[in-house]
């Protein structure tokens, strides 16, 4: 079974997170290590190492890291890419996911039901550009993208 069994976030150098993003985190850190979808595909003549992985995202030089180890600790990929095209998704889902937290505190249920509705289609457009940009590299489902979608979000809000 080819899964996500441990996940880590590099975020010693980033400004301390707000109560909400913290919040963020740890829900979608809770939900992805309850329940993932993580494949490495076979590449060229490589044996490729099965799950479950453990995996450590960072952002490094402007560009998103995912070092992807075999639960054991032994190297299984690593994965560099560029911030760019994360950067619309992630300030629409932190525009959307403040409107959100100013509703809940103001304003009545239908209101906040809509603004709920267009935060989880943002947060579904991150996942869509996850899945796109992980091509090739990982296979991961829908559910999957959109808690580590939720995860580059907050390494991003300091990055």
């Amino acid at each position: 079974m080819s899964y996500i069994a441990q996940i880590e976030l590099d975020d010693r150098n980033l400004p301390p997170p707000t109560p909400e993003i913290e919040q963020e985190r740890r829900v979608a850190m809770f939900d992805l290590l309850e329940e993932n979808s993580f494949t490495l595909p076979k590449r060229d003549d490589r044996v490729v190492p099965d799950g479950p992985y453990k995996i450590a995202l960072s952002i490094q030089d402007k560009r998103l890291v995912f070092d992807v180890q075999t639960e054991h600790g032994s190297p299984a990929a690593q994965f560099i890419m560029s911030l760019g095209p994360f950067r619309q998704v992630v300030k629409d889902y932190f525009a959307i996911c403040k409107s959100y937290f100013d509703a809940v505190k103001n304003l009545p249920p239908a209101q906040i039901e809509t603004i709920d509705m267009a935060r989880r289609g943002i947060h579904d457009e991150g996942a869509r550009v996850l899945v796109e940009r992980l091509e090739g590299k990982a296979t991961v489902d829908h559910d999957t993208a959109r808690r580590l979608f939720t995860l580059i979000c907050v390494l991003h809000f300091g990055g």
